[in-house]
């Protein structure tokens, strides 16, 4: 059942997750405290919306939640280090976390950012390897955590798990090749108008016609998610800015308009 706003009132008893907090409480306010054990409605929905949380059924979404507790971090907070044992499965509620790893020369490299409704964590725990790469909170990042005990748990009561985890690892990897092929066959111009539209999907907050990407990125970070160099990813910048596509800000890109990047990420 949903309320008048559209949203799924907040459950009782889904374990150490609790339940959402109300709009009226004084949990739910802004200067929320990092430890509130809680999720806000706001941060339930990420989570029940994402796409591929919502194709479970309502009895293993209800069984996740109730092995879950909430962790909330502040931006650069670490949640995992290469070569560190894995220990929990994550689920993304708000903000973003910033997977990266590390150059032969020493540099901090962003390969991607997990956003809201994305989990992420189950392949160590498959196969009891170390983590590959490294997993910080990017700016302030509300997850649910479902230690390794009570995944392994979880996938020994219900089958279904199973399937649904093969169905977002074959996802991953479609995904995976998607870049690859990009990267050897697509210009650098239509693969930054490809990647900003996807934040903006992500990200988006919609003022008026425009769409400002909420997420915080330098043009390093962009750079570093395309394999290029900051200049050269500037110089595209700029260019999508004189044809009126986007707006370049500080820390932040707004999209004018999603047609003319279209027609630039499909060139």
């Amino acid at each position: 059942m949903r309320t008048a706003s559209g949203r799924r009132p907040a459950r009782r008893g889904i374990g150490r997750a609790t339940m959402a907090a109300s709009k009226d409480s004084p949990l739910s306010l802004q200067g929320q405290a990092m430890h509130n054990p809680v999720l806000t409605l706001d941060e339930l929905q990420n989570i029940e919306t994402g796409a591929w949380f919502s194709k479970l059924s309502s009895t293993l979404r209800n069984a996740i939640l109730s092995r879950a507790t909430v962790r909330r971090l502040r931006d650069g907070d670490s949640l995992a280090s290469r070569g560190t044992a894995a220990q929990e499965w994550c689920g993304v509620a708000l903000g973003a976390v910033r997977i990266s790893s590390v150059s032969l020369s020493g540099k901090q490299i962003t390969l991607t950012y997990a956003e809201p409704g994305t989990w992420f964590g189950d392949i160590s725990l498959f196969d009891g390897l170390p983590h590959t790469h490294d997993a910080n909170a990017h700016g302030a990042t509300t997850l649910l955590v479902v230690r390794k005990q009570d995944f392994r748990d979880l996938l020994a009561q219900h089958v279904e798990l199973y399937d649904a985890l093969l169905r977002l690892n074959c996802r991953r990897l479609r995904l995976m090749f998607d870049v690859v092929e990009d990267l050897n066959t697509r210009p650098l111009a239509a693969r930054l108008a490809k990647q900003i539209l996807l934040l903006a999907r992500s990200y988006g907050i919609e003022q008026g016609e425009e769409i400002r990407i909420g997420l915080a990125l330098a043009q390093e970070d962009l750079a570093q998610m395309l394999g290029a160099s900051r200049q050269r990813v500037n110089q595209e910048l700029k260019s999508f800015e004189r044809d009126g596509a986007v707006r370049i800000e500080p820390t932040r890109l707004v999209v004018l308009s999603k047609d003319k990047l279209l027609a630039i990420a499909q060139r």
